[in-house]
């Protein structure tokens, strides 16, 4: 085990060992923002045949080599028709928005450039090419062919495809399963007596929300009060989860025993320390079915460090390609002082003038002031390098607010 690493190296070791945890199949209007786990092919030419894109005429383009061009309509058809009849010279049929486009015709005419002469007799008053207005069989979708590829994550376009296809029920990838333990003597349970002398949990609340954003509904295991066989107890109900978050007693005083305690039950630590800020104490460890995160006690170290490694490795476990969140560049709001040897993210937030965006703190950056991050758009990534930033620096922020993750998988430092 390394007892300290640079955050990239931490998030590589994290994902080495969060793979996607294997597939369900499940309820196509369950799947919206699953990942699918399996190729789909289309079962069937759509449209079925060539369709009108537009209300207006079919008609042959070669009786409009002069306009205005009167035509004898021959037919009416709407959607969901079969034609039987072939259209000749001089005629044309009156046809609606996804109906079937009759033998002879070769363009749709849009109603708005037509004028009525007579019940059956319609006077065009445009030309137009061959095809215009038609939506050709097997446009959007070909039998047998690939629409969609596993990996594909299901947004609201993807699953109108599925139903399309007829895809009732679908292979998605695992979620996995989520445990969250809060440790301590000094925290107060949500539903314990009011004591003014102890710490609400609100690690368990915060965290619980980070991972149902996710798409995740995790499992509260309460309060490890600190001895050994409270906490043993806790942890390996704990580890029968695919991950289990601790928050709290990752330190190194004669009452901190997570660490040792998850040693006993046969979890291999990888690290133990990253280099960065806040959260510097956050540790990784695995057994053969779990995977562990040690956070730290502080509210918003806790929150900072679910973001720059828990939610990456739960997506990844996810089957997602994309796992960090969306970065933008921004101007500073006022100066930023920062002690090289780590990364630092400062809560901020955003607002835009005609040069971009622009980055002001929350307030107080202490890693015990969670309102820090309640009020927060983003967080600033300071690099570990920097000696601090001057207000008008540009910077780079991760986005907190919506659903965008990046593409790039790499480091953000």
């Amino acid at each position: 085990m390394k007892n300290s690493l640079p955050l990239n190296e931490a998030q590589s070791c994290v994902l080495q060992h969060a793979m996607p945890s294997g597939t369900e199949q499940i309820d196509l209007l369950q799947s919206l923002e699953r990942v699918l786990a399996q190729e789909v092919r289309s079962n069937r030419d759509h449209p079925p045949c060539d369709i009108s894109a537009m209300d207006g005429y079919a008609v042959r383009a070669a009786d409009l080599n002069i306009v205005p061009a009167q035509l004898l309509i021959v037919a009416d058809i709407k959607a969901g028709d079969l034609p039987m009849l072939t259209v000749q010279a001089r005629q044309c049929a009156r046809i609606m928005t996804g109906a079937p486009v009759p033998q002879g015709t070769d363009t749709v005419i849009r109603v708005e450039d037509t004028q009525a002469v007579a019940a059956d007799k319609v006077q065009i008053n445009v030309s137009a090419q061959t095809g215009k207005d038609i939506r050709r069989r097997g446009e959007n979708l070909r039998t047998d062919e690939v629409v969609l590829t596993a990996g594909t994550e299901i947004n609201p376009g993807t699953l109108g495809i599925l139903a399309m296809v007829k895809a009732a029920e679908v292979t998605v990838q695992r979620r996995p399963r989520v445990a969250i333990l809060s440790s301590g003597d000094e925290l107060e349970g949500l539903h314990d007596a009011f004591d003014a002398n102890k710490i609400p949990d609100a690690n368990s609340y915060a965290l619980m929300a980070q991972v149902q954003a996710l798409g995740i509904q995790p499992t509260l295991l309460g309060i490890a009060r600190d001895t050994p066989d409270d906490l043993r107890e806790k942890l390996q109900q704990g580890l029968q989860y695919d991950v289990l978050l601790v928050s709290g007693g990752t330190s190194v005083g004669v009452h901190d025993f997570v660490r040792p305690t998850l040693e006993q039950l046969g979890v291999q630590m990888h690290f133990w320390r990253v280099h960065m800020r806040p959260g510097h104490p956050v540790a990784f460890g695995t057994t053969a079915a779990s995977k562990v995160f040690c956070l730290p006690g502080n509210p918003v170290s806790s929150m900072v460090c679910f973001e720059q490694l828990v939610a990456p490795a739960l997506r990844n476990m996810m089957g997602y390609a994309r796992l960090f969140r969306r970065t933008l560049p921004v101007r500073l709001a006022q100066a930023v002082a920062h002690r090289p040897g780590h990364v630092e993210f400062v809560r901020v937030v955003l607002s835009r003038d005609a040069d971009g965006y622009l980055a002001t703190p929350t307030g107080s950056q202490s890693s015990g002031v969670l309102l820090s991050m309640a009020r927060a758009d983003a967080l600033l990534i300071v690099p570990n390098e920097s000696k601090g930033l001057a207000a008008g620096d540009q910077a780079m922020v991760q986005i907190l607010n919506g659903t965008e993750f990046e593409q790039d998988n790499g480091s953000i430092v």
